[in-house]
């Protein structure tokens, strides 16, 4: 189950670089440990000013992020599917029993968040809100124990560059349990070494945490609503 293979590898926090993995950096980025680079200021005051406020929501499995997004849809919100429980499930529908074992599962979920990200049509002013991110497939990776991919290295390094989210994350917080489901197949304390490897990766990247605790589902929307009306007013 994913659950054991998170077990086995969750003491795997840094990313394999190599001569192909290696993507087209500006010269004011940060060098990080693996290949990775710090978003750089400059991109970063760049989307404030031009693109869609795009934030990610992210945390532990079962934290209640669905729920967060589905009621941030419901408000009007445009929003964007975790592309990994599809992964996995279309993978299951295909016969495949653990698909997470797979040497390209990875690059699928990499290559199906780009999808879902390019086909975001909003009006300028328009907050977008993602289920995850490539930083999150990021962690994913490190936490099964793989070799980071070239595509993964470059989608990573190409949002990292552009600026493509907002430098602040909605890291929902654990609820204290997980609800098992067929793609989450995961103990509550497995849960909470991924929730660590999550926050410590984006912190790594540059970004800042926005703690959504755990609560009513109303309160974690408000709190992110709120906090992201203030951001716009004050650009």
């Amino acid at each position: 189950m994913l659950g054991t293979a998170l077990r086995r590898s969750s003491r795997l926090l840094s990313v394999p670089s190599g001569p192909f993995t290696r993507p087209i950096i500006p010269p004011d980025a940060s060098r990080l440990p693996g290949g990775l680079f710090r978003m750089p200021t400059v991109a970063r005051s760049a989307r404030e000013e031009f693109a869609v406020p795009s934030y990610i929501l992210t945390g532990a499995p079962g934290a209640g992020k669905t729920a967060v997004l589905r009621l941030l849809e419901a408000s009007g919100y445009p929003v964007v599917e975790e592309a990994a429980t599809d992964v996995i499930a279309l993978g299951n529908a295909l016969g495949r029993v653990e698909p997470w074992h797979e040497l390209d599962f990875i690059d699928k979920i990499i290559t199906l968040q780009r999808q879902r990200q390019d086909s975001v049509r909003a009006p300028g002013s328009t907050t977008v809100f993602f289920d995850r991110s490539p930083v999150c497939t990021l962690a994913l990776s490190r936490y099964l124990g793989f070799t980071t991919s070239p595509l993964l290295n470059r989608e990573v390094s190409r949002v990292l560059a552009e600026g493509t989210y907002e430098p602040i994350v909605f890291f929902i917080r654990n609820q204290g349990f997980v609800q098992p489901t067929a793609a989450r197949q995961i103990s509550f304390e497995d849960s909470l070494v991924f929730e660590r490897l999550h926050e410590q990766i984006y912190r790594d990247l540059g970004f800042q945490l926005v703690e959504v605790p755990a609560g009513p589902l109303a309160d974690r929307v408000e709190l992110i609503r709120q906090t992201a009306s203030q951001r716009r007013r004050a650009r």
